[in-house]
């Protein structure tokens, strides 16, 4: 069971992780790579730049997730959850304090001699008299675990008591009496409340909660991280997108430059200068509406990376990695099996059918009759002599105990506590039900996963061989147009083609990437995979 972590900046310590992006210097032997233009004779890609006054911070997956398992405001506002549960655990164990109670007060009573003239006429002196009494009572009182209730007390008084004669002279105190009773008293429930009461109840309830609050906090780790991976993937995706339409711009624009120069001199038609033309103007418009995406795409990986997002809204962040296809092994059984026993929420909703079940407990405890052996003992002590009083107490010459039992049943038979467990039953069915759906529910996306996984696979590898047949494509048509056997149109669309493929292969290669990022967290293995130590104590 996790516990809580006091420091938050130990939360999460990242691992490497071989099964990550690979940095484009040392890509794999299988891997494919982002597409990068092959045509030595071409310009190369227009580089992504960071906009005046920003400053560009190049981060590697692992920096992303560290910073967000830091400072994301989603982890830290759920990183709470799991100490508030512990405290609430914690007062729930208050019931059991014993409890030390003092008493202490000092008694005044008083009445003036009198004379009396009784029937014979005889006159009778009734003296006057004070009384001062100090009382204290100590006492300690509690429960056990048992559902045994125990009080332990003790009466320790003094009682002076001063003589006044009836005509009012003299007086006196006589000697004071020193008197104490400590004893014990216990109650044992013996059917309702014995093998579980509110307090145990309560308990166990709130050890429940504070697992389920941990599995929440695991689930948004979990989550978050694979927020970070999409937005890293596609972060990447933007500033290829950008650099594909900057190429395909200024491959337009300089066929325009070509076409214009061979219509000054006559060899070539105005309409392929307008048609090349045309299209530089809708690469410009393509590469601007690029931009804007790869901006966006940028604010929401850095919203993920903190708690303070002016510190980094003048920041550019530049991924430190390149997109690459790693082939992985997929067995279906395998995945179900490690889903359904890692999942965050299916572990939460075994946790509340467990909740369900401990109420039901007590639901039908509560349906027998109370039955409660009682029992008390003690000694008492009177004597003049203080010393004398704890003699008396010690050797146990007076002493007093009492044994019994109470019994109460309802005489309507008790309709509220059978209406209790039935509805209790009933919620138990429902939540078991809740509990198989979660579970299918669980099958059928992993299922989804693992197909989606294969699938952008092939993707990637289609996209792969289609972005290298429109470069082929491209440069035969560059070659025909300069030997006069085609025509700029031509030229244009396999320049639209090229770019198409390009952003269609590094798209596959985000979709694999990120498709891998949902199967592990549908898996319920993203924080193992991810080489997270969650470190909470």
């Amino acid at each position: 069971m996790l516990a809580l972590c006091q420091t938050f900046g130990a939360l999460a310590q990242m691992q490497p992780d071989t099964n990550q992006l690979q940095t484009a210097q040392q890509p794999g032997t299988n891997q494919l790579q982002t597409a990068q233009p092959t045509d030595t004779n071409q310009t190369q890609t227009a580089q992504v730049a960071a906009a005046p006054g920003r400053k560009v911070r190049v981060l590697s997956l692992q920096d992303c997730l560290q910073f967000a398992l830091q400072h994301n405001l989603d982890i830290q506002i759920q990183r709470y959850n799991p100490a508030i549960s512990q405290f609430t655990l914690d007062i729930s164990y208050d019931y059991y304090e014993p409890v030390l109670a003092l008493s202490a007060n000092k008694q005044y009573s008083g009445s003036p001699g009198t004379l009396l003239t009784d029937t014979n006429g005889n006159i009778i002196t009734i003296p006057g008299n004070k009384r001062e009494s100090d009382n204290y009572t100590p006492a300690i009182n509690g429960t056990l675990p048992t559902g045994l209730t125990y009080g332990l007390s003790g009466t320790w008084s003094r009682d002076s008591i001063w003589n006044q004669p009836a005509n009012g002279s003299g007086g006196y105190w006589l000697p004071p009496t020193w008197s104490s009773g400590p004893g014990i008293t216990l109650q044992q429930p013996l059917l309702r409340n014995f093998w579980i009461d509110q307090p145990r109840l309560t308990i166990q309830l709130n050890k429940a909660a504070l697992q389920i609050s941990e599995q929440a906090l695991r689930l948004q780790i979990m989550t978050t991280v694979t927020a970070v991976k999409n937005a890293y993937f596609n972060l990447i995706f933007a500033r290829g997108n950008v650099d594909a339409n900057a190429t395909a711009l200024q491959l337009a624009q300089q066929l325009a430059a070509e076409n214009k120069k061979k219509v000054e001199i006559g060899t070539l038609a105005p309409l392929d200068e307008k048609q090349a033309e045309a299209q530089a103007a809708a690469s410009l418009a393509t590469l601007q509406a690029s931009r804007q995406a790869l901006v966006i795409q940028e604010n929401t990986l850095k919203s993920l990376l903190t708690d303070d997002y002016m510190q980094w809204v003048d920041v550019t962040p530049k991924p430190a990695e390149e997109l690459v296809a790693v082939p992985q092994p997929l067995d279906r059984q395998t995945s179900w099996r490690r889903a359904l026993a890692e999942r965050p929420e299916v572990i939460e909703a075994r946790l509340n059918a467990k909740k369900q079940s401990i109420t039901l407990k007590y639901d039908l405890n509560q349906l027998f009759p109370q039955l409660d052996l009682t029992g008390s003992y003690g000694r008492s002590a009177f004597d003049n002599a203080l010393g004398n009083n704890f003699d008396d107490l010690s050797h146990g010459d007076s002493y007093f105990y009492s044994y019994g039992a109470i019994f109460s049943i309802p005489l309507a038979g008790n309709l509220a506590a059978h209406n209790t467990y039935r509805s209790g039953k009933i919620t138990l069915k429902q939540l078991l039900l809740q509990l198989k759906q979660e579970e299918q529910n669980i099958v059928v996306a992993v299922d989804n996963d693992v197909g989606q996984v294969q699938s952008t696979l092939e993707q990637v590898n289609s996209t792969h061989e289609a972005r290298l047949y429109a470069e082929d494509a491209l440069k035969a048509e560059q070659t025909k147009l300069e030997n006069g056997k085609s025509t700029s149109f031509n030229v244009l669309q396999l320049i639209s083609n090229l770019t198409t493929a390009r952003v269609n292969e590094i798209q596959a290669l985000a979709n694999y990437n990120i498709a891998l990022a949902q199967l592990s967290l549908d898996e319920g293995a993203t924080i193992e995979d991810n080489r997270i130590d969650i470190k909470l104590k």
